[in-house]
C-alpha cells in the first residue's frame, strides 16, 4: 500500500483509505504510561471535557476519519470509573453513530476493569479492545505467559467472561493479539523465579522472534508460545499457531474480531500473525 511522499500518519493513513474505500481509520488517544495521565482532569472536568470533545470531532473531520478510540489506562478507581463513563457519553453525543466509531482500550485485568460499569459504558461504544497481554512482567516476581488464552489467574478467556457477565455484547468485544514478546532472563518456563530481561526493557519486537539458537515452544492447552535459549532467556509471545486457536475462539464466541498491538513488529510471509488471524477469521 504505497504512500510515498506522504508526511505524517494521519496523512498517509488518508491517502491509505482513499485508496481503499472499505478501510476505516480510527485516532486512538492516551496509551500507556504519560498517555494518559491527562485524562483523569479532563474527564472531571465539565469544561476540559467539552472541549476534549470538541476539538476530537474537529480533528476526526478534519482529516476525514471516521471515529475516536479512547485509550485510558486506565480509571484508577470507582470514581475515575464513572468520569470514565461521562467521558464516552460526551464523545458519543458529538459523534453520533452510526457515522462515527466510537471505541476503547482496556487492560484484561478485573483489578482495572471492576472501576468501570461496563454495562453503562457499552452503550456508548462500538467496540470494546480487550489488551489480552502484558499478564506477566518484570513488575512481578516470577515469570508467566504474558498472553495465554486459558490458565490462571488472568487470561484472555476470563477477560472476555467477566466483561460479557457484566453486560458488555459479545460483538463489541475485540480480543488483542501482542506483537511482541516479553523476555525473562535465568529461566526455561512459566512459573519460575528470574533474574533480569532482555531484549529493550524486557521486550522483543515478534520479527525478531524466536532469538537466534533458541527453542520455540507451543502450549495448545494455555494457548501460548515462547521460545527457550539464546539471549532472551524465557521470552513469551504468541505465534501463528496460538493466532489460530485464538481466532477460532473469537469465532464460538461470537465476538467482534481481533486487533494487534502493533502491526509494525509483525513477520512477514507464513509467520504473519495479522495474516494469520485475518484467514482465520474469515475461513470460519
Amino acid at each position: 500500500m504505497p504512500v510515498d511522499g506522504t508526511e505524517g500518519c494521519l496523512r498517509a493513513f488518508v491517502q491509505l483509505k482513499q485508496q481503499y474505500s472499505q478501510m476505516r481509520v480510527i485516532l486512538s488517544v492516551g496509551g500507556g504510561g504519560k498517555g494518559s495521565e491527562n485524562f483523569a482532569a479532563v474527564a472531571h472536568s465539565r469544561s476540559r471535557l467539552e472541549t476534549f470533545a470538541r476539538t476530537a470531532r474537529a480533528l476526526v473531520d478534519q482529516y476525514g476519519l471516521d471515529g475516536i478510540d479512547v485509550d485510558w489506562e486506565h480509571p484508577a478507581d470507582s470514581k475515575q470509573g464513572k468520569d470514565y463513563v461521562r467521558l464516552l457519553a460526551k464523545l458519543r453525543e458529538v459523534l453520533p453513530a452510526p457515522r462515527y466509531v466510537l471505541a476503547t482500550c482496556l487492560p484484561a485485568g478485573q483489578w482495572a476493569l471492576r472501576n468501570i460499569d461496563l454495562s453503562a459504558a457499552q452503550k456508548y461504544l462500538d467496540m470494546l479492545n480487550l489488551m489480552a497481554y502484558d499478564f506477566a512482567g518484570p513488575w512481578g516476581p516470577e515469570t508467566g505467559h504474558h498472553a495465554q488464552l486459558y490458565g490462571t489467574p488472568t487470561s484472555g478467556y476470563t477477560a472476555v467472561d467477566y466483561v460479557l457477565m457484566q453486560g458488555v455484547p459479545p460483538r463489541k468485544v475485540i480480543l488483542g493479539i501482542p506483537v511482541y514478546g516479553r523476555s525473562f532472563l535465568g529461566s526455561t518456563g512459566p512459573g519460575q523465579r528470574y533474574t533480569g530481561t532482555g531484549g529493550e526493557e524486557g521486550v522483543f519486537d515478534y520479527s525478531d522472534l524466536p532469538r537466534p539458537g533458541a527453542q520455540e515452544m507451543h502450549d495448545p492447552q494455555a494457548v501460548a508460545a515462547a521460545c527457550v535459549g539464546a539471549d532472551g532467556g524465557f521470552v513469551t509471545y504468541d505465534i501463528p499457531a496460538t493466532v489460530k486457536q485464538k481466532a477460532e475462539f473469537v469465532t464460538s464466541s461470537k465476538l467482534g474480531g481481533l486487533f494487534y498491538w502493533h502491526i509494525c513488529s509483525d513477520a512477514r510471509g507464513p509467520r504473519s500473525l495479522i495474516e494469520t488471524g485475518y484467514n482465520t477469521l474469515h475461513e470460519m
